[in-house]
């Protein structure tokens, strides 16, 4: 093992000393094709770090000059010499639904999102399984009456206030932050019972919040570098992995004491969310004698990973909404129509807004269509990885796949290839979304809108997602007019949460 470690740290000086030779080369002398070269002993990783910066750009550039399926060489003695990237409609439905259990995520995925334990982004196989039953049994009927109670007191107590007092002074605000501050109190009251406060006039510094909000850039580093640099600096706590161990900290500072102190509430209605969890953790153990700790660390596992799905799908979404309808007039005229059909007309004092109802949000079609544009030009998670334990051969260009080489799927790319979505694929438009004169929302293959994911592990908080967009949409749109500030730079932060990478600063 030393030894191992040795050659290693060995192997590092003349490895960068190469492959800084051959960036300063490529930096100079830039080709006019998208297509990696394949350099010696550090094969494309020049050009992943040339556009670290525009990750999902250039695989998209990338992708859309090699036909949707590419071959990627990394360094060689690392853990990525050989990557197949793919955003192939037919491939993500092969390996998503129809060889859904020869891709799984991989040990390599584990490893390099530690953070978030054993919950369901992490999980395969029972595990995975014992996450998505749970979650699922727990949707019903009075999750979705609580989901609307907690957003519409948020709009009330947090949203409003804030965008109001911006609106009347005319100063610019990250409306990204805004957005994740009142996603993640809202996703708190749900799962935890406890309201963080994170967006009020004065918004405090709530280092669960900030900690969420920062940890996915570090994670995605770890994807760009060998395991044993990473590892490295894990053990030396410098770099990317000071910041996941800070993060780490602050995630467990924050769930710990409501996992431990949950028993004592016996009449808070969270109790039933918690003993769900735990009882089936337990049943699932029912052959082995588990300890306290360990039931506490699932629960841990169990309700980060579901408050990171809660936060972020609503965020992220809506950030990329308004960026969008800052600049489609038109669109916004449309969605305002429609909020003046379905809500306004219904009110007892005709014209004036009120908090509509649940079933109202199915009357929003071309707010929905607004919405799910918005997500397949800028897919909260633009990325996946898989991990095939057996060889398999892709459909989409007879790609094959050995066993234990990583293919990753740019869901990012699927949405911007013009032969999966036409020649006005960089347009938005929802009405491509529409049918039946636009009464209705056109279905497309989950295959070419991969957002929610498919086949078995399809998101359960699918619909979730859009009521929580659609109300707060509805809202905003109505009561404001939100502009993102000339000049602001608008670019997608390389990440696995795809935001954007300087905010979203707007004047109400």
């Amino acid at each position: 093992m030393a030894a191992c470690e040795y050659y290693q740290l060995l192997f590092i000086p003349l490895f960068t000393t190469l492959f800084l030779i051959i960036y300063l080369f490529t930096t100079k002398n830039p080709k006019k094709s998208s297509i990696p070269t394949n350099w010696p002993i550090v094969g494309m990783l020049p050009y992943l770090f040339q556009n670290a910066h525009r990750v999902h750009e250039a695989l998209n550039d990338v992708l859309n000059e090699s036909g949707g399926t590419f071959e990627f060489k990394g360094p060689i003695f690392t853990n990525m010499d050989t990557i197949i990237v793919t955003c192939d409609p037919a491939n993500i439905d092969h390996i998503f639904v129809k060889k859904f259990s020869n891709y799984p995520k991989g040990t390599e995925f584990q490893k390099i999102f530690d953070i978030l334990g054993d919950g369901f982004f992490r999980a395969d196989f029972g595990l995975w399984e014992l996450h998505r039953k749970t979650t699922l049994s727990l949707m019903r009927e009075n999750f979705y009456s609580s989901l609307h109670k907690f957003v519409w007191e948020k709009v009330q107590t947090g949203l409003h206030p804030f965008l109001d007092r911006f609106s009347q002074t005319g100063s610019d605000f990250d409306m990204q932050d805004v957005l994740g501050r009142f996603s993640f109190d809202v996703i708190c009251q749900l799962l935890l019972g406890h309201d963080p406060c994170s967006l009020s006039l004065d918004m405090p510094n709530v280092p669960c919040e900030r900690a969420l909000n920062d940890v996915m850039g570090p994670i995605m580093s770890r994807y760009m570098v060998p395991e044993f640099v990473w590892k490295l600096q894990k053990k030396l706590n410098i770099g990317p992995e000071r910041r996941i161990f800070e993060t780490c900290r602050a995630l467990d500072d924050f769930i710990y004491p409501h996992v431990f102190s949950h028993e004592e509430n016996e009449n808070n209605n969270n109790n039933v969310m918690f003993e769900s969890f735990k009882k089936a953790y337990e049943d699932s153990n029912s052959n082995n004698e588990i300890s306290r700790r360990e039931t506490k660390d699932f629960l841990r596992d169990a309700f980060l990973n579901l408050l990171v799905a809660g936060r972020d799908s609503l965020a992220t979404g809506l950030t990329w909404f308004f960026y969008l309808l800052s600049g489609n007039p038109r669109v916004e005229a449309r969605i305002r129509e429609e909020i003046e059909r379905v809500v306004l007309k219904r009110s007892a004092a005709r014209g004036e807004w009120r908090f509509f109802e649940l079933d109202e949000c199915d009357e929003m079609i071309y707010l929905h269509a607004a919405l799910s544009e918005t997500m397949r030009l800028y897919p909260p998670i633009p990325m996946q990885q898989k991990v095939p334990t057996e060889p398999d051969i892709l459909p989409g260009r007879e790609c094959r796949v050995q066993r234990d080489k990583k293919v990753v799927i740019s869901f990012y790319s699927t949405g911007r290839m013009e032969s999966v979505w036409g020649k006005d694929c960089m347009e938005f438009r929802p009405e491509r979304w529409l049918e039946d004169g636009g009464g209705r929302i056109k279905q497309q293959p989950p295959s070419k809108f991969p957002v929610f994911n498919l086949g078995p592990r399809t998101c359960v908080g699918k619909k979730m997602a859009y009521v929580e967009m659609k109300m707060v949409a509805a809202f905003v749109v109505h009561h404001f007019d939100v502009r993102v500030v000339e000049g602001h730079p608008i670019l997608p932060r390389p990440a696995i949460i795809l935001k954007a990478e300087h905010g979203l600063f707007g004047i109400g």
